[in-house]
């Protein structure tokens, strides 16, 4: 699965990433995150992780495989 929008960091609970879609829908980025830059736009490839829970999660969780700036 392919998101395009863009990253943010998050400070809550020690830090965490989001990506804001075009679209306006949240995502937590889990995973392969080292490439993530605040406000970066980006595509992001990966998956949604439907049975995952997590502290100070921000929307759903997207296991991240690749991020691509745009």
């Amino acid at each position: 699965m392919k998101l395009t929008g863009t990253i943010k960091k998050n400070d809550l609970e020690g830090g965490s990433w989001t990506l804001v879609t075009d679209k306006g829908e949240t995502y937590t980025l889990l995973g392969t995150t080292t490439d993530a830059k605040d406000g970066m736009k980006a595509e992001v490839e990966g998956k949604v992780e439907k049975n995952m829970m997590g502290i100070g999660v921000m929307g759903a969780q997207f296991s991240v495989s690749k991020i691509t700036a745009k």
